[in-house]
């Protein structure tokens, strides 16, 4: 004789709310998806022409913003933390903000290397040729062989 699985009650209004709970997150990350999109591709756009750095770097601004936002809102919803408590939201959130600083902070730094490097800074060129009291290069005496003109 096998033995019979015990049945798993199966509530259809319960289910219901799942399903629901999913196309609404579906939907909320299409939209801001879209939104990204379409601010990327605005981006695009307005550079062809003369525009202000400033309005692009305000647009690129808003993209990082809405990618945030999404990636939180993923996080509380596909880990599940839209239910725990605060702390346990805190504990999460604030160790993904750091992170959030470290790659800004080693962005920022590569960024200035990169603009050192191609400088030519604090060569030995460039010091001598910036500094005031540079010493002239010295120079060799030649010496003259007897018999060779």
């Amino acid at each position: 004789m096998s033995a019979q699985p015990a049945a798993i009650p199966f509530d259809e209004e319960e289910n219901k709310a799942h399903v629901k709970n999913i196309w609404k997150a579906f939907w909320i990350l299409a939209g801001l998806t879209v939104v990204e999109l379409l601010l990327g591709l605005s981006i695009y756009f307005l550079e062809m022409g003369v525009v202000s750095y400033w309005v692009i770097l305000f647009i690129k601004g808003v993209i990082t913003i809405l990618t945030f936002a999404k990636a939180f809102y993923i996080i509380s919803i596909f880990m599940h933390l839209g239910d725990e408590v605060r702390t346990m939201m805190l504990s999460l959130a604030i160790p993904a903000t750091l992170f959030i600083w470290f790659v800004t902070a080693f962005l920022w730094d590569g960024t200035s290397f990169k603009n050192l490097r191609n400088t030519n800074a604090n060569s030995r060129e460039y010091i001598q040729q910036n500094s005031k009291h540079a010493a002239p290069p010295a120079k060799v005496p030649s010496k003259k062989i007897e018999g060779l003109p």
